[in-house]
């Protein structure tokens, strides 16, 4: 089952007991999303369901409503779910309102695919342009996404987590809450 932004307004505003579950990365969430979601990251979905109110309906939202499909599938049978089309992306479209705990609106996984792209390009371009032994650059940074790949560590995101616009913005803490309050 699927809702659309102006349904879900409505569903929250009424009286239903609904439970928004953002399911995607914490630092996504935290560059922006719908007030009153929660944040359950999909790879964490089936261990924390006892996070997840039983009795209530659970709109499932990610960026576009993939890995919300995703959930769904997961959470069949055992609760019942709605996925929000188009997900944050159609919400902020919509002209309504995300909640925000850092200064920057890109996903800590988008800065490292950003920057790693770009360190690969370079040191192409390099190895073309100046000298051959700048392919070590790319052998460096396939070895470092290898290595956070199978470790689930990835020391660029380290470094980027540290950077000012990956800060918690001043005065602002994430606190999910567990049902519709817009």
């Amino acid at each position: 089952m699927t809702t659309t932004v102006t349904d879900l307004q409505a569903l929250c505003a009424g009286d239903s007991r609904t439970q928004l579950v953002d399911v995607r990365s914490t630092t996504e969430f935290a560059a922006g999303h719908i007030p009153g979601a929660m944040n359950v990251p999909l790879d964490q979905l089936e261990s924390r369901l006892d996070d997840l109110a039983p009795e209530v309906r659970l709109v499932l939202i990610c960026q576009r409503g993939a890995r919300a499909r995703m959930a769904a599938t997961l959470l069949e049978g055992r609760r019942r779910t709605t996925v929000l089309d188009g997900g944050t992306g159609a919400w902020f479209e919509a002209g309504l309102p995300l909640v925000r705990s850092v200064k920057t609106r890109w996903a800590l996984e988008r800065q490292v695919r950003l920057i790693a792209g770009l360190m690969v390009l370079a040191g192409a371009a390099l190895a073309v342009l100046v000298n051959p032994r700048w392919v070590l650059l790319c052998g460096f940074v396939g070895l470092g996404l290898t290595f956070a790949g199978l470790t689930d560590v990835c020391l660029m995101a380290s470094v980027l987590l540290r950077m000012p616009w990956n800060r918690v913005a001043a005065g602002r803490r994430v606190q999910p809450v567990t049902s519709c309050s817009l």
